[in-house]
């Protein structure tokens, strides 16, 4: 490792190949020093990035890649979705979009190592995949980034440059519950047993479980991705405070950033561990609570896709659903309102006709009730989502699509 100017790597960035493959730490970590001084030393690049947030480097030259897609290439026109479970996107790098520079938001050197503190995710994948085919590894060492164990620790060894910042991290904004998501909320939390292990997105409807669930005893996480409800769990104590945390990226407040510095209770690994279907299933009751767009009567869920175009991705939650019902006790929760406000649809559809993101789930649940679906014939399924997950004002259209498709009499 070699600790260098932004001058020095400006000149290292700009002698990098027309069109290099850059991959930057995504979601709420965003390397902006580091991609600041590309945009300005690299006259064309691909940018490859998670989740990327709006405040990313947009401009004539620059194309973006992502396997999920977030709010900084959402609808973009020189957008390359490439669709694949989260689980797998440490393949593709490897076989398939081999990086010729990762770019890092890291914490300050400790023991001669910096630490991916808040985003681990595929970035250890990254990493090893630009060492073994000749690409740089260069991190920016962040005063501001939280230092977490686990995979997130990287050795100086693996980096080949580093340039010291101080540079505030992305925090969670507050948004009020709606009256739908707090219904969801409570349902699902009455579902929840004691001894549980939770994963948990980010979201409203994720934030509403979370916040009724400070009485239930023993609850342990494992979860791609966790937020400000897990730690007042951890201050209820809700959690089993012999389990460790598990995760593979966090976004929330200061107050978490400074909770999870230097926590031995939080370990922080690589998404192909915490998103291993295999994994998943070995926890105890594992509970799989994620969100959709859309459910049509045969459990099929659409969460990537709006009117033909991407929206997000696969994202994790192919792999969690796949592993909480393998999970002895396991239960996966699909949860949505079941009226789309703005567009006054129903989000209970007959038949997808965007993307399948997934199926086969154990519960789906909307403000009207739940409903009960894997275990069940599909004929019992449609009924079930109809009666119990519907709106009122939709019901007699999905009925009379059921009965067109064979799936009531």
């Amino acid at each position: 490792m070699k600790l260098i100017s932004e001058q020095r790597l400006s000149q290292i960035l700009g002698a990098l190949p027309a069109n290099a493959r850059v991959i930057a730490s995504g979601n709420f970590a965003t390397p902006h020093t580091l991609l600041r001084l590309a945009d300005q030393a690299m006259a064309s690049f691909r940018l490859h990035m998670l989740n990327a947030q709006p405040g990313i480097p947009d401009r004539d030259g620059i194309s973006y890649e992502s396997a999920f897609v977030g709010a900084g290439m959402r609808r973009h026109p020189r957008l390359n979705y490439v669709p694949s479970r989260l689980s797998l996107v440490p393949v593709l790098f490897r076989d398939h979009f081999k990086p010729d520079v990762v770019l890092l938001n890291a914490s300050s050197v400790r023991g001669g190592k910096v630490s991916l503190g808040t985003e681990v995710n595929v970035l250890p994948a990254a990493i090893e995949a630009a060492r073994a085919n000749g690409g740089l590894v260069i991190a920016q060492a962040n005063a501001a980034m939280p230092y977490t164990f686990g995979d997130a620790e990287i050795s100086l060894e693996d980096i080949d440059y580093l340039v010291e910042v101080d540079e505030a991290l992305a925090q969670k904004p507050e948004h009020p519950s709606t009256d739908a998501a707090l219904s969801i909320g409570d349902r699902i939390t009455a579902m929840v047993a004691d001894g549980s292990t939770l994963q948990l997105g980010i979201g409203a409807i994720p934030d509403a479980v979370v916040r009724n669930l400070a009485a239930k005893r023993g609850l342990r996480v494992w979860t791609e991705m966790f937020s400000d409800g897990v730690l007042a769990l951890e201050q209820a104590g809700a959690l089993d405070r012999d389990r460790q945390i598990t995760a593979s990226f966090m976004f929330g407040s200061q107050e978490l950033y400074d909770w999870a510095n230097l926590n031995e209770n939080v370990r922080m690994l690589r998404t192909e561990t915490t998103n291993n279907p295999a994994n998943i299933a070995s926890q105890n009751q594992m509970t799989s609570i994620n969100t959709a767009l859309q459910i049509d009567l045969y459990d099929q869920a659409n969460a990537s896709h709006v009117r033909g175009d991407i929206y997000s991705g696969f994202g994790g939650s192919t792999d969690f659903i796949v592993g909480a019902l393998h999970s002895p006790g396991g239960k996966s929760f699909m949860a949505l309102s079941s009226w789309h406000a703005k567009a006054k649809v129903s989000t209970i559809v007959p038949r997808i006709t965007e993307y399948v993101t997934s199926f086969q789930h154990s519960h789906v649940v909307t403000e009207q009730g739940v409903a009960d679906c894997f275990g069940h014939s599909e004929n019992e399924q449609a009924k079930n989502l109809i009666e119990q997950a519907a709106h009122p004002d939709a019901r007699a259209e999905l009925w009379a699509a059921a009965k067109q498709m064979n799936l009531v009499g």
